[in-house]
């Protein structure tokens, strides 16, 4: 049986965008909030929007940052409980909301969403326990370079371009943005990407791939930082 070739999954999220329920955001504006109900879903087709758990003291966690072709708040969505963090929008955003009327009817147009949106469910388990195991075990270099290759692969452009500021970074992996700027400046220089502002191009994926996934025993010259 000949295999049936899949529509890869930043294509197959662009059928969001022929729903006509469009939200406008102002930049740092809250889209939802930890502990609302989750009756939608969504979709971003313009601008960038900042995943994040909030304390009962007020100290904020950030989670990821999902841009144009992204979707967020499914998993509240799906199991039907109160939402577990907060999304922001960082820049001025297009958000198209998804309800389950509408999800339904684009399952039965495109029944192969339906599997790519369990893909897509999985890959957040995965990537959430990767960052754990990251936080426990890798050294912040190797952190650093772990997120820049999880966000450059939602990148559209070619070579990889991960739009974030060094602070966002430093949240997302867990270390200072002195820690962050060091080591941007550090995988500069040996060529694996280039800073641009609030941005960094991925130009050697596979030599940040490989330090960030051989052993910490391995970096004999690379300092800890």
């Amino acid at each position: 049986m000949q295999r049936q070739e899949m529509i890869p999954q930043d294509s197959m999220w662009r059928i969001f965008e022929t729903l006509q329920q469009l939200r406008s955001y102002a930049k740092g504006q809250i889209i939802y909030q930890q502990g609302d109900r989750a009756d939608l879903f969504y979709y971003v087709r313009k601008g960038r929007v900042r995943i994040f758990l909030s304390s009962e003291s007020g100290m904020e966690k950030t989670l990821t940052v999902r841009e144009r072709g992204n979707v967020f708040g499914e998993a509240a969505f799906f199991d039907g409980q109160p939402r577990m963090s907060s999304a922001m929008a960082l820049t001025r955003c297009e958000i198209i909301a998804v309800d389950r009327a509408a999800l339904l009817r684009l399952f039965g147009e495109q029944p192969d969403l339906a599997m790519h949106m369990l893909q897509y469910l999985a890959r957040t388990v995965r990537m959430l326990s990767s960052q754990l195991d990251n936080m426990t075990f890798l050294q912040a270099d190797r952190r650093i370079a772990q997120l820049l290759l999880e966000m450059g692969a939602h990148s559209e452009a070619t070579p990889p371009l991960v739009h974030c500021t060094h602070e966002e970074l430093g949240e997302l992996a867990g270390c200072s943005r002195v820690t962050v700027s060091k080591t941007l400046d550090r995988f500069a220089r040996l060529g694996w990407l280039e800073t641009k502002y609030r941005a960094v191009v991925i130009k050697n994926k596979a030599a940040l791939s490989q330090f960030a996934t051989q052993p910490a025993d391995g970096q004999q010259d690379e300092p800890v930082l």
